[in-house]
Formats: structure tokens, C-alpha cells, sequence
């Protein structure tokens, strides 16, 4: 089982940018692809982004060109890094791990989660 808690949310105006960060403890963090999924109000939980366990990343067509995941394996830690934000991407934003090294989309791939942090983008 792999621990998990995210940083970095908070509220910041449109246009602006936030780093999410996500610490991971337990399994070994290189061995597994990692992803971020964001749920708002009322709606159902969305991928955000992948990673694998190589680097190799996968986005959101809603988030294509404005966020980017990375991970440092040397800290065991996530980032997502989110620039020109909007209003519509306001939300919980969380962390997961899967148990294979390669990049999903798919809550269901992932096998462990953080408590999430809390994203809200202002007018």
C-alpha cells in the first residue's frame, strides 16, 4: 500500500498558476505510475493527468497544454503543475498510485489515493 498526501491547493485568481505536490510513502514510489484525478461540485471524479513509471505522461484534452505531471523519484513525490487556470477548474484534486508502471485514465486503474486538496479558481 502506498501513502499519499497532496499540497499545494488553494485559491488563486484566473489566469494564475498553482503546484500541486503529492508525497508518497510505502511501495516503492519508481515502480508506479502515478496520476491526478479532480472531482467539483456535483460532478463525477476526472482524470487529470498519468505518468509512468519512465515519465512518460498522459493528459485531459481539457487540460492539454495548461498543466503538466511530473514526478522526482528521489523524493517519491508527484507535481502538477497548473498554469492559465480557469474557473471551470475548480475542484478536489487528488493523487493516485497504481500498482503497474504504466500510464491509466481510468479511476478504476488506480489503487491507492490521497485525501485530496482543494483547488478554487477565482473571477
Amino acid at each position: 500500500q502506498v501513502q499519499l498526501v497532496e499540497s499545494g491547493g488553494g485559491l488563486v485568481q484566473a489566469g494564475g498558476s498553482l503546484r500541486l505536490s503529492c508525497a508518497a510513502s510505502g511501495r516503492t514510489f519508481s515502480e508506479s505510475a502515478m496520476g491526478w484525478f479532480r472531482q467539483a461540485p456535483g460532478k463525477e471524479r476526472e482524470f487529470v493527468a498519468s505518468i509512468s513509471w519512465n515519465g512518460d505522461t498522459l493528459d485531459a484534452n481539457s487540460v492539454k497544454g495548461r498543466f503538466t505531471i511530473s514526478r522526482d523519484n528521489a523524493k517519491n513525490t508527484l507535481y502538477l503543475q497548473m498554469n492559465s487556470l480557469k474557473l471551470e477548474d475548480t475542484a478536489v484534486y487528488y493523487c493516485a498510485a497504481r500498482l503497474a508502471p504504466w500510464s491509466a485514465s481510468g479511476s478504476r486503474d488506480y489503487h491507492d489515493w490521497g485525501q485530496g486538496t482543494q483547488v478554487t479558481v477565482s473571477s
